[in-house]
């Protein structure tokens, strides 16, 4: 993984490539908010202030976070008419990278900035550096398709057994041990992994390691480094493979697997946990800050001790110059950002499978999108 990221940083130096055209415009759905004429919403709950807000705000980065974007965005545009947003859900990766090139006014990443990432982003941000701010959160759903058996449990050991290929078929002992109830098949194993960057495989990975140090000794990161198994881009390629192929297995964010079978994760607790938003919430609970100054870098515990917590959990954080912001897109980052962490839209997080910040976190996130410059 450290090579990676450093053949990553590396390419940043070999001339920006242009992303706009590969930025897809995320659609402005109607709305029933009305407009005062000044670009505000005269609808008397909401907390969207356009400001000075105008232009093409151009972002990209996690797809696991695409369907929260969808969402902030139809809600943000039906008011703030002179704003428009485009966001490529391109991978963590590859939006740091967009961003550390300066073609982006910030980035979404499933893991927060390492001391490479931060060192080369003072080259973009004018005597400054990018921060990490957390503003979306969820389960990482373990998904997977197997007719007629539901409500499958896996724990850390057997999952990572399974996706380092030493445990090949459904009806395998270790399998068959957590689930006695269940009529497991004889079906081959197939697993998926991300073939992009990813933050999600970071996460997922670090629960792994954190959780069964004996049988996931990989170094981690946002590359998939286990041999074996098959490769999609993307949550939504995840997603797709999953239900097209019988015995298959694969991770992603819960609202891509919202219609698919999902696997219960066999913890400390008495029963095991399902992979829901509230579980989510609790787990994020127990997280600690661990970036200096206005970043908001999380440490996640990925073995939680409090009782229906989901532990596979990720954070998703919009990473942003702290100062040196281009003027052009300053006073729509910091509008779209407001929004984003404000409670109402903090709110719509549920609707769309994603857990909102915890109050003690988000509250730190509100203050320091303001202080932007």
């Amino acid at each position: 993984m450290k090579l990676q990221r450093k053949n990553r940083l590396r390419a940043l130096s070999l001339g920006a490539v242009a992303v706009t055209g590969a930025l897809a415009l995320t659609a402005c759905g109607s709305d029933d908010t009305g407009d005062t004429g000044n670009g505000e919403s005269t609808a008397a709950n909401s907390a969207i202030k356009c400001d000075d807000a105008k232009g093409e705000l151009l972002a990209a980065g996690s797809s696991a976070q695409k369907n929260a974007v969808d969402a902030w965005v139809k809600a943000y545009t039906a008011s703030c008419k002179d704003v428009r947003i485009n966001y490529n859900p391109n991978g963590s990766g590859a939006g740091i990278t967009n961003f550390l090139q300066g073609q982006t006014a910030f980035a979404g990443s499933d893991s927060p900035l390492d001391a490479e990432e931060i060192a080369k982003s003072k080259e973009v941000c004018k005597d400054s550096q990018a921060i990490d701010l957390p503003a979306v959160g969820g389960p990482i759903a373990v998904s997977y398709n197997l007719p007629g058996v539901d409500g499958l449990v896996l724990d850390a050991k057997t999952l990572a057994m399974i996706f380092n290929d030493e445990i090949k078929t459904w009806n395998d002992e270790a399998i068959a041990k957590l689930n006695p109830e269940a009529k497991l098949p004889s079906t081959k194993i197939q697993t998926f992994h991300r073939s992009d960057d990813s933050g999600t495989t970071d996460n997922f990975t670090k629960y792994l390691k954190a959780a069964a140090p004996e049988n996931w000794k990989y170094e981690g990161g946002k590359a998939w480094e286990a041999k074996g198994g098959q490769s999609a881009n993307g949550s939504s390629g995840l997603a797709q493979q999953v239900s097209q192929t019988a015995g298959a297995i694969s991770y992603m964010e819960l609202s891509y697997a919202k219609d698919a079978q999902t696997v219960k994760i066999k913890t400390a607790a008495a029963e095991p946990a399902e992979a829901t938003v509230d579980n989510a919430t609790k787990a994020i609970g127990e997280a600690k800050v661990v970036g200096e100054g206005n970043d908001l870098a999380l440490e996640l515990n990925y073995e939680p001790k409090t009782d229906g917590a989901y532990p596979i959990t990720l954070v998703t954080y919009e990473i942003v110059c702290e100062k040196g912001n281009k003027a052009e897109t300053l006073a729509a980052t910091k509008s779209f950002l407001n929004y984003v962490t404000s409670e109402e839209g903090q709110a719509i997080l549920k609707d769309a499978s994603y857990a909102p910040m915890p109050e003690e976190i988000i509250t730190k996130v509100r203050t320091t999108v303001a202080g932007l410059s």
